[in-house]
This record gives C-alpha cells, sequence and structure tokens, in this order.
C-alpha cells in the first residue's frame, strides 16, 4: 500500500504548483496524471498569456489569485530561467460606441488591484502598433506571455527535488474515505494510493471525478459545461508588437491577437458551447475568423490565416450566465477533513497557477 501526506490528482500547470507548494513544507506528495505526460490537456490548450487581472470581479478568487499569482510567476519564471516575455497588451474599443465600456473596464480593473493601466488615444496607438484599426484603448504593461512546457517541467523540478513524486498514465477511478484515510482508486491496479489528503484538480474531469465520493453530497458539486475554442495561425510577416484583444464578449475574451516567444501571431479563440469534449478544428470557421482578426489588422491577408488548435474551457456557468469564480472548497466548505476539490480552473488559472499553490497550502498545512 502506498502511503502518502497528500496526492494530487492533475497535472496540469496548477496541480504541478500545488505539488511543488506542498513538497516544500516537507509533505510527502504524489501527482497522478492520467495522461502520459505533464500539463497536456487545459494547460497546453490556450494563449500562453499572463494575464494582469483586468476583467475580474473585485474580491472575487480570479481577481486576486490572478494579481497575486501574475508577480509572482513573473518571479518564478526568472529565477527559474523559463522563457517569458512582458510584451504588453492593448485592448482596443471598436468604434465611439464601446468607449463607455473600456471606462467600465478600467475601473474595474483599479478596483481589484491593478494600477498600471494606461488610456491611449489614436496618435498613441498609432505609435505603439500603427496597424491596429483604433481611436481608443487600454494598454496593460503588466501582461506577458510564457513557454507553457518550460513553466510546467521548472514546476516539476522543484516539486520532485523536494521529494514529490510524479505517476503518469494512471487514470483515477475513484476516491473514497475509510478510518480517516484516503484511498485513490487506480484503474488496473490492486492496491489503492492513500493518503491523508486529497486535492482534485482534475480539469476537465475534476467534477466527474469528485463525484465518485459517496460521502460527498451531490449539492456540493456544480454542474460541468464545455465551452471550447479555436485558434487559428497567421503565416508570414506582421506589424505587431503587442497583444491585442477587442473587448470581452460572453463566455471568454473574444478572438484576440497574441504573440508566442518567435514572435508569430494567432488569433482565438472563439466560444462554442459543447456537450462532450472535442479538440477538431473546422476548417469552416476560416470566414468567421479572418473577419474578426480584420477587425484588429485591416491588412490581414485572409489566405495566410489557417486552422491551429482548440481547447476546451472547464466552465462551470453556462452560456447567458455570469461567469463562475474559481471554486477551491476544502473541508470547511463539505465537511469532509482531507479533501480540497478545485472547479472551473478556467482563465487566468495559468497566470493565477503559484498563487493558487500558496493557496491550497494553506488550506492544508497550519
Amino acid at each position: 500500500m502506498m502511503q502518502f501526506d497528500c496526492a494530487i490528482i492533475g497535472a496540469g500547470i496548477v496541480g504541478l504548483a500545488i505539488a511543488r507548494a506542498l513538497a516544500n513544507t516537507g509533505m510527502s506528495v504524489v501527482l497522478i496524471e492520467q495522461e502520459g505526460r505533464i500539463a497536456g490537456g487545459i494547460s497546453s490548450r490556450n494563449s500562453g498569456v499572463i494575464h494582469a487581472g483586468i476583467y475580474y470581479p473585485p474580491g472575487s478568487l480570479k481577481a486576486r489569485l490572478c494579481v497575486e499569482g501574475r508577480e509572482r510567476l513573473y518571479d518564478f519564471c526568472a529565477r527559474a530561467g523559463v522563457p517569458h516575455r512582458k510584451v504588453g497588451k492593448l485592448i482596443f474599443a471598436a468604434g465611439p460606441e464601446q468607449s463607455a465600456e473600456l471606462d467600465r473596464l478600467s475601473a474595474n480593473a483599479a478596483a481589484g488591484g491593478v494600477d498600471d493601466l494606461v488610456r491611449l488615444d489614436a496618435a498613441q496607438i498609432r505609435r505603439m502598433e500603427p496597424a491596429l484599426d483604433s481611436r481608443d484603448c487600454l494598454f496593460s504593461p503588466s501582461t506577458g506571455i510564457v513557454d507553457v512546457a518550460a513553466l510546467a517541467l521548472a514546476l516539476l523540478g522543484e516539486a520532485e527535488a523536494s521529494g514529490a513524486l510524479l505517476a503518469l498514465r494512471t487514470p483515477v477511478e475513484r476516491i473514497e474515505q475509510a478510518a480517516g484515510i484516503w484511498r485513490v482508486h487506480l484503474a488496473e491496479e490492486e492496491e489503492p494510493v492513500e493518503a491523508a489528503w486529497v486535492v482534485n484538480c482534475a480539469g476537465l474531469s475534476a467534477v466527474a471525478l469528485a463525484g465518485t465520493i459517496e460521502a460527498l453530497s451531490p449539492p456540493a458539486l456544480p454542474v460541468m459545461r464545455y465551452a471550447k475554442g479555436v485558434y487559428f495561425a497567421y503565416s508570414g510577416r506582421h506589424p505587431f508588437n503587442h497583444l491585442v484583444y477587442p473587448l470581452p464578449e460572453p463566455g471568454g475574451l473574444g478572438v484576440h491577437l497574441t504573440l508566442d516567444l518567435d514572435g508569430a501571431i494567432r488569433f482565438g479563440p472563439d466560444v462554442e458551447w459543447i456537450d462532450a469534449v472535442d479538440y477538431q478544428v473546422p476548417a469552416d470557421r476560416h470566414a468567421a475568423f479572418a473577419t474578426a482578426a480584420q477587425r484588429i489588422w485591416p491588412e490581414l491577408d485572409p489566405d495566410r490565416l489557417h486552422p491551429d488548435f482548440a481547447g476546451v474551457r472547464p466552465k462551470i456557468s453556462g452560456k447567458g450566465q455570469p461567469n463562475a469564480d474559481f471554486v477551491i472548497s476544502g473541508p470547511e466548505d463539505h465537511r469532509l477533513p482531507g479533501l480540497v476539490n478545485l472547479f472551473g480552473i478556467e482563465s487566468p488559472g495559468l497566470t493565477s497557477s503559484l498563487a493558487i499553490g500558496e493557496h491550497v497550502r494553506g488550506m492544508i498545512v497550519h
């Protein structure tokens, strides 16, 4: 029987950050991942953006953990040699009627602790991004990009240096509690993993996994919904030096322009509510993406735009509903000692990861 102080289920960026935080306290930690590599799910299928914390309701976990996590992440990347760049982001108004929404967004960001936004007029925009068709923007100097794969390896390296173990290709069938100990039953394994604490950060599978715990009351579980987002890449030269975002749309931040660390650009993600996880990128989205991209860059050549990849957001709010906050549910919430469930860890989960790790550590280590 394998016994640990804590079993963490899900080796995405958030699970890795939690494993690092707990292992650094001296706890014995096992990180259980059903896939054959770390950070291969939600973590690898997003824009790779380090967010400033602009969009989230003041006082929410998303707002607090994003702002804290942003600073922790920049510091960690600098110290650990993880490739990253603070490139900055422009959020643009498509016309005069959207300027009031930029005002609202700026006020929201300030209330949430983001104090470095700059309002740009048409002349300033032309100097920064001459190809952008807008006369009114917010500029976020704290927004950046990061090499997600390198970040995952760096987090794993620090966790393993403190004694954490990683089990890949290890699906979890169910979780049960017996005599004050948690038992994590693994597929095709006779002996379960035993742990004093279980942290469920299984991403798209987190709600289903929590549903296997008989002692957990069903009302304590949210409904998992899936919002698919497709990306299209652009081949060839382009004039952009910053990330460029429209105003947010229901379910997402709108089809935006992002840079990678090599300077290439892509556009996305859009929002499609789906019933099952699906990573296909339909070629028939090309026309819609070309239209969205040309709102940012009118001179874009549609023939250079091509399907790239898709991600799926683990939503716990539905279509037409306000975006839900992160849910990090511990014993004070569900009355089961030794259990932490993380639900709805979508954007800004990557940015918030190190702060989430510290938040969970604080729930476990007193």
